[in-house]
């Protein structure tokens, strides 16, 4: 027990799963105001840009202090941070969903899971490459480059590369979202988050 209470602060989980509420009551807040109702393309910006700062704050626990010392442990550390990335991941897409109800096989509660597991991976990625306190840049930058000049992309390759803004029934951009998802998760799985300065 105390291995797993110095683990979670090590890795600053209890901010993560503070901010993990948060960023969820902003999301539910903001897709109340949107109606809707109305039409549910107006949900767009909350599947979007929710997901992306959750994966943002998961990322900001996928630091390691010196990844000399996770090499020579006498147990393997892939296993503990498999369980840290999934367990988060899972938690921020139950969170999230919430603020989309409804409208399932357009921009609901489906397609914010989907963005969650895809922008996820890639921030995991990123942790393993660029190291935790940049670990959210890569996928700032391309969700909201497809944001801004993606919406109205149409085509099979647009479902592709363009899968955070991808209605739900589009199969292009869960496979697009679950490969990221997978390839990253890997990748920090298997080396861990770069290791850093200190901390704070």
């Amino acid at each position: 027990m105390n291995g797993l209470v110095l683990y979670a602060r090590s890795r600053a989980l209890p901010f993560a799963l503070a901010a993990l509420a948060g960023t969820a009551a902003f999301a539910v807040w903001a897709a109340g105001r949107l109606d809707a109702y109305l039409d549910p393309e107006r949900r767009v910006p909350i599947v979007a840009l929710a997901p992306l700062l959750a994966a943002a704050v998961i990322g900001t626990s996928l630091h390691s202090a010196s990844d000399t010392l996770d090499r020579t442990a006498v147990r393997p550390w892939w296993p503990r941070r498999l369980a840290h990335l999934a367990a988060l991941t899972a938690l921020a897409a139950a969170l999230l969903a919430p603020a989309v109800l409804g409208h399932a096989q357009t921009f609901g509660a489906p397609a914010v899971v989907r963005n969650v597991l895809g922008c996820t991976g890639m921030t995991a990625a990123a942790a393993a490459v660029l190291g935790a306190r940049l670990s959210w840049l890569p996928a700032f930058a391309y969700v909201s480059a497809v944001y801004l000049g993606g919406g109205h992309a149409h085509g099979r390759a647009a479902t592709v590369w363009a899968w955070p803004m991808q209605p739900v029934a589009q199969a292009g951009a869960w496979a697009a979202a679950l490969t990221v998802c997978a390839l990253g998760s890997a990748v920090y799985v298997a080396r861990g988050g770069r290791a850093e300065g200190p901390r704070g």
